[in-house]
Order: C-alpha cells, then structure tokens, then sequence
C-alpha cells in the first residue's frame, strides 16, 4: 500500500505549516527522461532547517520513508521510488535563499533549493565566479548539485561539485542538524562529514544549505571550435593544449558528427559553422580573471596544433555571440538526443589513455548488434567523461530494440570496467545503475557502505533503494 494513514499525514501536515504542504505532481513522480513513474504522493516542503528536522524527526517514529527532492532534474531515477509503499518527498524549494557573500573569504552560503543559476548571478553581482555550469542549471538546485556530486563543462579546470564545497548544514536521519557551513580552507579535525553526504544522494541525510567556494570572476573568454580526425587527435591536442595553456583551459568538450546530423534534424535554426559538418571536433574555450591575449595564445597554440596535423581548421569566435552559437550546439545535444529517442545511454569516464582505444572498441561491439544502429559519442573529454548513447536505425524506434537493451548495457560495461572506468561518471548511481553497482563495485567498497548507511540511518528511511541496495 502507498497511503499514508490520516493521523500521519495530519501531523506532518501540521508541523510543516500552511504553505509546507501540496500534493504531489506529474513530475514530481516522473524522472527527467520520462522512463520510470513512482509511487510518492506527498510533497512536505519546509522553509528551514528546524521545520525538516520536525519533520524527519516525526517521520523517523513512524518509520515512514523519505525522498529527498531537489529539481527533480536527476537521470537516475534517485528520487522515483517506485515500490508501492508509503513515502513522502522532502522537498527543498522553499529553502531558497542566498544567505551570505563574504569577497574576503570567497565563500557564498546558499540554501539547498536556490537553483545554480541563481548561487552563479549571486556570485557574479559580487564580482565573483561559482564555476559549476551544467545545462540544467535554470532548474536544477544547488542541494541536488551536491547530492550527485554534479560534474559539468568546467571539471577540467575547478573539479566536480565537493570541489567546490566548504562545508554543509544537513538534516540527518534521526532529525538532528550537522553543521560545519564554515569558510575554513583548511579544517584537519577528523572525518570529513560534508564528503560523506557529498554524492550520498540523499541516502544518508537532507542537504539543507551550503558553504561554496568562490573564485575570481572571469574576465576574458576565447573559445574554438575546432575539426578533429579522430577521438585519439583529440586527446593528442588536450595534451599540447594543457602543455602550452594549462593555466586557461576552462573546457574541452568533444563533439560527433553524428551529433551535429541530429541538430540538423531537430534544431535547424542553429548556426553549425562548418559545412558538412566534421566526423569530429573538439570545442576548446579558454578563460583569465587577469589581462591576458587570450585571443594570440589560442591561436599560436592552434597553429602548433596545425603544423603537427592535429587539427585540419580551426574557428576561433571573434565575438561573445559566435561564443554563444558554439555552446549552444554543445548545450542542445541531449535535447536532440532526446527528440530522437535513444535504445540505452550512458554516462561513463575513463582513464585518459583508453579513451581512444574504448571508443573504437565499443563502436565496434555497437555495430556487431546492427550495423545501422547510430551512435552519438560526446562529452566532457579532458576530464575523461563520455556519454555513450545508442540510437536506433533510421526511420526505426528504440522500443523494436528492447530485447537488446540489456546485453548492450552489459557489453559496454564490461569495456568500462575492463579499461579501468567507471559506468556512472557524474549522474550518480540513484536505483537506475543499483545492478551496476553490485557488479562492478569493490566488493570492500560496498560493504563498507553497506554499513556506513546502517550507521547513519539505522531504519533506512532515507531513500531507501538509491546508491545502496536495500538488502
């Protein structure tokens, strides 16, 4: 049974408040690629810490369920519980405010449900930069970016999200509130408590807000598109690119053709600026918070590209609007994706030097299913990050392959594992890759887990069957 019993639900309506309570919408219970629908029918959405901690607190007693919820912007179905059992989402979108800017420490202390774009305009109007930019960033909030440990265009240069992270207030399962929201850099005094909920997704307790790390804001950008003949030139020109320009790469994403085919197709209003468009090419943007010829030193270092036929052209911006166009191919490539309708996807990285060697690999494997099957490779190469998306044939759906889908998961898999990746690069794990999870994870690592979440959340109220199976 999924109902909750009315004495329950009464008393949770009660401490919550008048405008901590809704019923629960379509896409609350749906994930973000619209493949699993869940069973949770009731949306708690306190305003502060204090009210969560009543809440979890009475939930705790009751032993009922909670499923934390930022943007509902997640691709692994972590908040879609889809058992048919009581539960309610803990909702964050009320906790939404900016709390303090401090320039002198570079810290901004945010509430888990201001959205990214807004913790990045905070920063900015204080002359700063919070560096974590992911397509989703209009609608995905800040507690989810620290939930799944979000990854994004600027890895390469600030690391993923618990790089960007001072420190974190959170509820925890049996209602008390850890708080370490510190602008300490450096703070030696035992187990680091915020990296332990940092990518628990909500399995070990309730992000309620942030300490982040601010950087200096950029003041200068050049940005590139450039053909490439192959995924290992492009790992080859990361590696002159980082020799020459280390210091201002900010990103170096790699991009099929078979990705700009599906742009074509479904946003021709977008500008691509080489015609026909390149089996392959990287995109290279470069930024400085100082007063440097950004625009001399990526030309030089294309040219020395050039001259070792690393790359066969390239299109350097002249302006903040051909900036603008680029990523726009780049941002609107899992829109196409997903107008297209993929047979399996996957977020995957991998050791820098089998990159190459798993893209031809795979491609291969792909085509000893069907050779007609489609396959659009891109991603945030220079930290090793590739989404590895199937297609069906064309004028074909994904639904005639089926059958198929779980041997081609396993099969790519299997490479990943086999060169040293990881089959969830910067998605997390959520109850989508739980088999992955027990298969390809150390069996130590697991146990380990296993008993971290026992510790913490002895009932397994919090999320249970996301990251850690329920045993």
């Amino acid at each position: 049974m999924n109902i909750l019993p009315t004495a329950l639900l009464q008393d949770l309506q009660s401490i919550a408040g008048d405008k901590g309570y809704r019923a629960a919408t379509e896409r609350d219970t749906q994930d973000a690629r619209r493949r699993y629908i869940g069973t949770t029918q009731h949306v708690f959405r306190p305003a502060d810490p204090h009210t969560t901690s009543r809440l979890v607190q009475r939930c705790a007693e009751a032993r009922l369920p909670i499923i934390p919820m930022g943007g509902a912007t997640g691709l692994v179905a972590g908040h879609i519980m889809r058992e048919p059992s009581a539960s309610i989402f803990l909702s964050t979108e009320r906790m939404n405010k900016i709390r303090t800017i401090n320039a002198v420490d570079r810290q901004l202390v945010a509430e888990a449900g201001v959205v990214l774009a807004n913790v990045q305009k905070a920063a900015a109007d204080s002359h700063l930069l919070f560096p974590l930019s992911l397509a989703s960033e209009g609608s995905c909030s800040i507690g989810g970016n620290l939930a799944t440990n979000a990854g994004g265009v600027q890895v390469l240069r600030y690391g993923n999200t618990r790089d960007l992270v001072l420190g974190v207030e959170a509820v925890m399962p049996n209602g008390s509130v850890l708080n370490t929201l510190s602008p300490l850099r450096k703070n030696n005094t035992g187990y680091d408590l915020k990296n332990l909920l940092i990518g628990s997704e909500g399995s070990l307790g309730l992000i309620t807000a942030a300490s982040l790390k601010l950087f200096p804001a950029i003041k200068q950008q050049c940005t590139a598109l450039c053909p490439v003949a192959s995924p290992a030139a492009a790992l080859a020109l990361l590696t002159l690119m980082q020799d020459l320009l280390s210091e201002f790469i900010s990103a170096f994403e790699l991009i099929a053709g078979q990705g700009l085919r599906f742009l074509q197709q479904h946003f021709p209003q977008l500008s691509q600026p080489i015609s026909p468009e390149p089996q392959w090419s990287v995109l290279i943007e470069l930024g400085s918070s100082a007063a440097h010829d950004l625009q001399t030193l990526l030309e030089r270092a294309l040219a020395t590209a050039l001259d070792k036929n690393l790359i066969s052209d390239a299109l350097i911006c002249q302006s903040a609007q051909q900036r603008q166009q680029l990523w726009d191919l780049r941002e609107h490539i899992p829109l196409a994706n997903a107008k297209v309708g993929a047979i399996v996807s996957f977020d995957i990285s991998l050791p820098l030097s089998e990159l190459s060697h798993f893209i031809e690999t795979a491609s291969s494997a792909i085509k000893q299913f069907d050779s007609n099957l489609r396959i659009n490779c891109f991603g945030h190469v220079g930290d090793g990050n590739l989404h590895f998306n199937i297609f069906p044939a064309e004028g074909s759906t994904a639904a005639i392959y089926t059958e198929q889908q779980a041997r081609i998961r396993e099969s790519i898999y299997d490479l990943v594992a086999k060169l040293g990746g990881s089959f969830s690069a910067e998605h997390g794990v959520g109850r989508d890759k739980i088999a992955e999870m027990k298969r390809y994870a150390d069996p130590t690592k697991l146990a380990l887990m296993q008993a971290i979440k026992h510790t913490i959340d002895p009932q397994g109220i919090f999320n249970p069957g996301a990251v850690v199976a329920v045993n």
